[in-house]
């Protein structure tokens, strides 16, 4: 029999699951509570409660031979770096050139997910779901995989900024930016340094009559274009530098990084040398805030002490006069409203997911959680291979080690990833990119090997090995193996020669 499985959400996550889903010949519905698909990716002029949002002028950071998924290259003739609407008309052909629209039922909002009567035998699950007009409906599935993301609740910690009610301009979430159009001639106050606070400081200064940047630990800043004009995800995120920093201490590479970083410019002297090293944090990657700070359109000042009136004083007594506006960079808070409160296991303070996937309490594996994730890197390949991994789980090819074992791998996850990284309280746990493909790979029996490929193909090895760990890598061998996987590896740095925005090969033809 076919088994029925329940997908939330319809963002690059939720797309990659139902692809993953008919791939192991089990039956597919996603809900979707708003009119399209593309999650975070789809722009609307309004934030709308309970979604993801984004700004008009959004450019993602991650170039896009690293942010595609393994089996449909991104076609030549878009940007490395691609602007919003880019990124979802890929999403749209991701969508129709694998037959997953039929699937989906928008504007159906799930407001529950609980064990079916028959859960200790079977492990399905009772899913309620409510349409646009108010009518409810209730079904049953086999199994059930979270998709619905972590930027839709907007975290506005106003406690943690004395005077905040005295405030006489207007404050926003960077959640509620659209873009710089109310900031003209006026004076602005971004609190945090995160790719969004950093992008919105550089947007809103260009119209502003000045931008002050606020943060409490500075930030390690770095370019999206590296050593000969190529994307610095591509330079960088390598089988060989990964095998680097398993040789020599970490404390090395966070020296070689900042000496790096600062003979670009001097961390110190722009007033963002954090009190964290390199490689303990996700960096900020911002080509233009250096430029910015450097003309003084964008000033940097130190963590908020209070809020009088339309002053705002810092931490170290200077003060700005006459703010306009504020705007909170200050993350999100994340929450799955529609599970069991027992569902969730809690290791700490944060969920505590098995490989940041599978809850380890639950008696069946039938419940995933995809696309929960903090890495340098894309969501869209680690939320694709989480989601051939869950699939597989769910159709019986791979067993879960017992819940015991599960809890005391999630609890080590936990102390590890915590005590090498900086991990905020609100976002999921940060993890390596290389290192968490290759072991969720490995669990599907997708990892390359380099061992093979040194012996039987040379010229592939040499590629795998030395240049960027795109997805195409996990699509050379195992189940799913894709005949075009070669060929996309082989001709990635054609893809992303400027000379192909003019003439491209369309990616069906892979």
């Amino acid at each position: 029999k076919e088994k029925k499985i329940a997908v939330i959400g319809a963002g690059p996550s939720g797309l990659t699951s139902i692809k993953a889903c008919l791939e192991e010949g089990m039956e597919p519905t996603c809900f979707e509570s708003s009119d399209d698909m593309g999650g975070l990716w789809k722009f609307k002029e309004v934030s709308e409660p309970n979604r993801a949002s984004i700004y008009r002028s959004l450019t993602i950071n991650i170039s896009k031979e690293m942010m595609c998924y393994s089996d449909f290259p991104i076609p030549s003739d878009y940007p490395n770096y691609m602007h919003h609407s880019k990124i979802l008309n890929y999403f749209r052909m991701y969508a129709d050139h694998f037959k997953l629209l039929k699937y989906i039922r928008f504007q159906t909002l799930v407001k529950s997910v609980r064990k079916a009567p028959d859960y200790s035998r079977t492990g399905r699950w009772e899913v309620l779901t409510e349409k646009k007009d108010g009518h409810e409906e209730r079904h049953v599935f086999d199994a059930v995989i979270c998709c619905s993301g972590h930027y839709t609740y907007p975290n506005l910690p106003l406690k943690d900024f004395p005077g905040i009610e005295t405030f006489e301009g207007k404050y926003l979430h960077s959640w509620d930016y659209k873009g710089p159009e109310d900031m003209y001639g006026k004076r602005v106050v971004v609190i945090g340094i995160g790719n969004s606070g950093g992008d919105i400081a550089v947007e809103t200064s260009r119209v502003a009559e000045q931008v002050y940047m606020s943060t409490r630990r500075g930030a390690w800043v770095i370019r999206q274009v590296s050593d000969n004009g190529l994307p610095v995800d591509m330079k960088y995120n390598t089988r060989f530098v990964h095998i680097l920093f398993q040789l020599f201490p970490i404390n090395f590479f966070n020296w070689f990084g900042e000496k790096k970083l600062n003979a670009m410019y001097d961390h110190t002297m722009y007033a963002l040398k954090p009190k964290h090293r390199l490689f303990s944090q996700i960096p900020v990657i911002n080509d233009d805030l250096p430029m910015k700070i450097l003309s003084g359109a964008v000033i940097i000042k130190p963590n908020v002490k209070e809020i009088c009136g339309c002053t705002v004083v810092f931490d170290d007594g200077s003060t700005v006069e006459k703010v306009d506006t504020i705007v909170f960079a200050t993350g999100y808070n994340y929450d799955f409203p529609y599970l069991p409160k027992k569902a969730m296991y809690k290791s700490g303070h944060r969920v505590g997911l098995y490989k940041h996937v599978f809850p380890p309490t639950l008696e069946h594996p039938t419940l995933a959680v995809v696309g929960f994730i903090h890495a340098l890197g894309a969501i869209m390949p680690q939320a694709e291979m989480q989601a051939r991994w869950v699939t597989r789980v769910f159709k019986g090819h791979k067993k879960l080690p017992s819940s015991q074992s599960m809890i005391k791998a999630v609890e080590k996850d936990t102390r590890n990833i915590e005590k090498s990284y900086i991990v905020s309280k609100l976002t999921p746990l940060q993890v390596d990119f290389v290192s968490y493909m290759d072991e969720i790979a490995g669990d599907i029996g997708v990892r390359p090997s380099l061992l093979w490929l040194f012996f039987t193909d040379y010229p592939l090895f040499k590629r795998v090995f030395w240049g960027p760990v795109t997805a195409y890598q996990y699509r050379l061998m195992g189940p799913g193996k894709w005949e075009g996987a070669r060929r996309a590896i082989f001709t990635q740095f054609d893809r992303i020669s400027l000379k192909y925005l003019v003439h491209y090969t369309p990616v069906w033809d892979y």
